[in-house]
């Protein structure tokens, strides 16, 4: 039976936490709770656990601390971070213990399940020389993520983009991508992509002679119609009067 280890110094997230992944996973999990850090650590060695969900700040032992004492006992398993602080280094820090997951609190349902979810294919599908590969690799591309992002964003904006597309581009759950993607940049995916093509749409009306049509096909928008609400709901203006206006 999957094993996780939950930790939350509220008892009432706790029983939330715990209430959500029963009325999920149901029987196929085995769920122990923990009060704090101390406590994960000693049950951890009692017991073992495939995954942890633990809060971050917690009296005494934290869970970025706890989370550090079980990997030097040389543990893989999956860990998923609950916080209400979104702070970059904590951020940081839960990169270096190797964290699948990094939740802000109140935590969404559906990322809950699928970062669980994810963690369960991880560990059926790969083992634990494999796993702990594509975390290193996973800590050593973020230091240079956004950059990377930006890039194949400029090469590939014209084609057909997604948060799926570019999650499994970069080796992330899709929650975990959209996560980080805000952090660097400071607004969802979609939203960045969007204003980006509209950017490059705008340089064409004022460089070129291409039709409003062809300029949406160029900026990746296969449909006319949608590429021009979409430009008047970002510039204000349609795309024709917006070009009669340089």
């Amino acid at each position: 039976m999957y094993k996780i280890l939950i930790a939350d110094d509220e008892m009432i997230e706790r029983m939330v936490l715990r209430k959500k992944l029963i009325d999920n996973f149901g029987d196929s999990c085995e769920i122990t709770i923990a009060e704090n850090g101390r406590e994960v650590v000693d049950k951890y060695e009692q017991k073992g656990a495939d995954l942890l969900i633990l809060d971050i700040e917690m009296p005494g032992m934290n869970g970025l601390d706890a989370a550090k004492a079980i990997r030097k006992m040389g543990s893989e398993c999956s860990i998923i971070f609950l916080t209400a602080f979104n702070e970059f280094d904590y951020a940081r820090q839960a990169i270096s213990v190797h964290a699948l997951e990094y939740l802000l609190k109140p935590c969404d349902e559906k990322e809950l399940v699928l970062s669980v979810e994810e963690a369960i294919r991880v560990s059926k599908n790969h083992d634990s020389r494999r796993l702990l590969e594509l975390c290193e690799a996973s800590a050593r591309t973020q230091a240079s993520t956004a950059d990377a992002i930006l890039k194949y964003i400029e090469r590939n904006y014209s084609e057909e983009l997604s948060v799926q597309v570019m999650a499994e581009k970069f080796a992330y759950s899709e929650v975990y991508f959209c996560r980080l993607f805000k952090q660097h940049f400071g607004e969802s995916f979609i939203s960045f992509l969007t204003n980006y093509r509209i950017k490059k749409a705008v340089e064409l009306l004022k460089t070129t002679k291409m039709s409003v049509k062809d300029i949406g096909k160029n900026v990746g928008y296969e449909d006319s119609n949608y590429f021009t609400k979409v430009f008047k709901r970002v510039m204000k203006v349609l795309p024709s009067e917006y070009r009669q206006s340089t």
